[in-house]
């Protein structure tokens, strides 16, 4: 089954993220319906590739990529299910995986047998798999492209460098950390070309709604106000788009089997900067944002410089976006 749909709110706006490399191949997106995972298909389409969705539902994925546009292949698929990975890669055969699948995020999502299925056990099974399933093409790059998180590193002080400390403080940011790992050791162990990317402060198009951005949108539509934290804690803050390019830029990089990335924007805003900036982006008076009215929570990220020495090197390039053009993406987006 295919994706089609004509997305008049969404034209003209992911333009110039397209990524060379990639046509005549097969791609897999795992998570196609998640937040990331959407971009990361319709940047997949836009490369000229053939792509495979693997999705959970169908409906909640028609809701998703509807908007973008996305033709491709649908397939139904439990990650928790190891027999349903393998028939699902021996089904496929892909040239590239991009696994954007994640459990712990949304809330609600508390199962620690899914968390440690989906987060920690998935991406082993698909390097397992992707070896006994091999295609016989000329792909040069990764062959599994797996999203990793800023959470792994915790609370550990200074610039964040791919080969320094971690220090995971959560059941999501520990499984998180041992996906990596198990990727890492996977890749070489079973000599497939392998990449973790971690992501820092994504926004754009089809954030949840609960998070920052989407609640400043929707009290600037509204004439509201917004209650927020005193807002010190500094991130990095990425836009979607320049996400999914990273990661298909990632995936046609030759680099050694298991390498851990970091992909960001590399440049540290308080939370505080980021919201006053969106707010006059969009045009919302600053004295509807209520800074301190909220505590700030215990599982906060904060974090010191991102390195993107190891991103640049092997794709020389950096994500683009700054914070006004891509909260104007993501308002003009509805």
């Amino acid at each position: 089954m295919t994706f089609v749909a004509d997305p008049p709110r969404w034209r003209g706006l992911t333009r110039g993220y397209a990524v060379d490399g990639y046509a005549g191949f097969r791609a897999l997106v795992l998570g196609a319906s998640g937040f990331v995972g959407r971009h990361v298909a319709h940047a997949v389409y836009q490369a000229g590739c053939e792509l495979v969705l693997g999705v959970r539902d169908g409906e909640r994925a028609e809701r998703a990529l509807a908007p973008l546009g996305v033709r491709g292949e649908r397939r139904i698929v439990d990650l928790a299910d190891p027999s349903q990975v393998d028939h699902l890669i021996d089904a496929v055969t892909p040239d590239v995986v991009f696994n954007l699948a994640g459990y712990g995020v949304t809330p609600g999502q508390d199962d620690p047998d899914e968390l440690r299925l989906v987060n920690a056990e998935l991406p082993l099974r698909l390097l397992g798999a992707l070896g006994r399933h091999a295609r016989d093409t000329d792909w040069p790059g990764q062959r599994l492209v797996h999203a990793g998180s800023a959470f792994e590193y915790g609370q550990v002080g200074g610039p964040l460098d791919e080969d320094g400390p971690v220090s995971p403080s959560s059941p999501y940011a520990r499984s998180k950390l041992e996906g990596t790992l198990r990727t890492t050791i996977g890749a070489e162990q079973l000599e497939i070309q392998a990449v973790v990317a971690r992501l820092f402060t994504v926004y754009g198009p089809g954030e949840p709604a609960h998070r920052l951005l989407p609640s400043l949108l929707a009290a600037a539509r509204e004439g509201g106000s917004l209650a927020l934290t005193a807002g010190s804690q500094r991130r990095d803050f990425t836009y979607v788009q320049d996400v999914a390019a990273g990661l298909l830029r990632l995936g046609r990089a030759e680099a050694d089997r298991g390498g851990v990335v970091n992909l960001a924007s590399g440049r540290l805003t308080p939370v505080r900067e980021f919201a006053e900036r969106a707010a006059a982006a969009v045009g919302m008076p600053a004295d509807r944002l209520g800074f301190g009215q909220r505590d700030d929570r215990p599982d906060e990220m904060r974090h010191d410089p991102v390195s993107l020495a190891r991103l640049q090197e092997l794709t020389s390039w950096r994500p683009p976006t700054g914070i006004e053009r891509g909260v104007g993406l993501t308002a003009d987006a509805g």
